[in-house]
């Protein structure tokens, strides 16, 4: 673990950022999976100016695989590492939240002797493990919000702890009720490089040798987890459904990984139930995402209640179809007709949206241009960090 200590002359009282010193930003870690969170974070990082900010990313795990994806930054060691750690996907009870008050002491006396301005959380542990810790310390907590508005501490805490709540998209915006957060909400959509390139028909060679499929194989892939939200076995679903209207080569790629062992049986499971052996291909984690979403013939997202995915957007800017369901953020990520949105919960509506997808190629076209040209509008880095350093400045002025 990286620890480069400061000179004692930046680390002052917790009295705003003085314009003699960096605004020290602490960012807390929860669990060891590295997600879109992460990737986006680290998009933002990079565009802060080392000459006005001083970052200090505190990691669950001094040797896992979030410390290994922030190793260009300065890593602290977690001062009170929680008893049991932080799975994805997994609903962040009340009992949960109670476990956190082991090591709040701790947790202040790290963010008063680093002198830390603002503690940036961006996951519910750390929502939950740091806030009060921020408030005690006399520090400022930027709240980012990146699951659905019924999260319990968004609710609950939220109104009480954030200085400043930053949400993913319009949908993930806390509701506006007696006990709220949304007077100090407000979006701020996730950045991404929007200089990715892919050659698409390398990646589609590299996605057939890889599955061993036939050169006129149909790829319609999932990426992300393997949790409910997501709807797993509805993509399964929807292969068997358009399997069997008629005899094309659909393949369903999935693209990503169980973060409990339930969730793996049971998508397993589904996938012999249906009879989807061959036609549905686990690929296990890939990276970088969109590298393989320019292999695949439509990217079909069936998930429900998501904040914003991050690989919709990716398809967007390396021009792979997009079929979504009407539901949570993808209807702001394929905003201004980027992409085909159909009814939830549904196999036959989205078997519906490919088949529409592949039979039109020059409607899909003309579609795909226009996602491209918005997706680089509206999801760069530069515009993220820009938005990110004025709540900064504003709650230290």
């Amino acid at each position: 673990m990286t620890r480069i200590a400061e000179p004692a002359a930046e680390i002052t009282a917790q009295s705003g950022a003085a314009s003699n010193r960096k605004m020290t930003i602490c960012y807390p870690f929860a669990g060891d999976s590295v997600g879109g969170s992460h990737v986006s974070l680290r998009g933002l990082l990079k565009n802060l100016d080392p000459a006005q900010y001083r970052l200090l990313l505190v990691p669950e795990f001094s040797d896992g695989a979030i410390a290994a994806h922030f190793a260009d930054f300065d890593l602290y060691e977690n001062p009170a590492r929680p008893r049991g750690s932080f799975t994805p996907g997994e609903q962040f009870s009340v009992s949960k939240f109670l476990s956190t008050f082991t090591g709040l002491k701790e947790r202040v006396r790290f963010l008063r002797e680093h002198g830390v301005d603002i503690v940036h959380t961006n996951d519910g542990r750390t929502h939950a493990t740091w806030s009060l810790a921020a408030r005690l310390a006399g520090a400022r907590l930027v709240w980012h919000h990146r699951a659905d508005p019924d999260a319990l501490g968004l609710r609950l805490l939220a109104p009480l702890a954030a200085s400043r709540v930053l949400t993913v998209s319009q949908f993930s915006l806390p509701k506006k009720q007696i006990w709220s957060a949304a007077n100090k909400a407000e979006v701020v959509f996730s950045p991404f490089d929007t200089s990715i390139k892919a050659d698409r028909d390398e990646a589609r060679q590299r996605i057939l040798g890889h599955a061993d499929l036939p050169a006129d194989a149909i790829l319609l892939g999932y990426f992300g987890s393997f949790v409910p939200r997501k709807r797993p076995l509805l993509f399964v679903d929807v292969i068997a459904e358009l399997r069997s209207r008629s005899n094309r080569p659909i393949y369903g790629l999935m693209f990503g990984e169980a973060k409990i062992p339930q969730m793996d049986e049971a998508l397993r499971a589904h996938i012999a139930k249906t009879g989807m052996q061959d036609a549905v291909r686990l690929m296990g984690f890939q990276s970088p995402g969109h590298e393989w979403i320019a292999g695949c013939d439509t990217l079909l997202v069936p998930a429900v209640s998501e904040p914003l995915g991050r690989t919709l957007v990716e398809a967007m800017m390396v021009k792979t179809p997009v079929v979504a369901t009407r539901s949570g953020g993808n209807v702001e990520a394929l905003a201004g007709e980027c992409g085909l949105l159909v009814e939830p919960e549904n196999a036959a509506a989205l078997a519906d949206g490919v088949e529409a997808i592949l039979e039109d190629p020059q409607a899909t076209q003309q579609v795909l241009d226009r996602a491209a040209i918005s997706a680089r509008e509206r999801f760069s880095e530069q515009r993220h960090a820009q938005t990110i350093r004025r709540v900064y400045d504003d709650l230290l002025t």
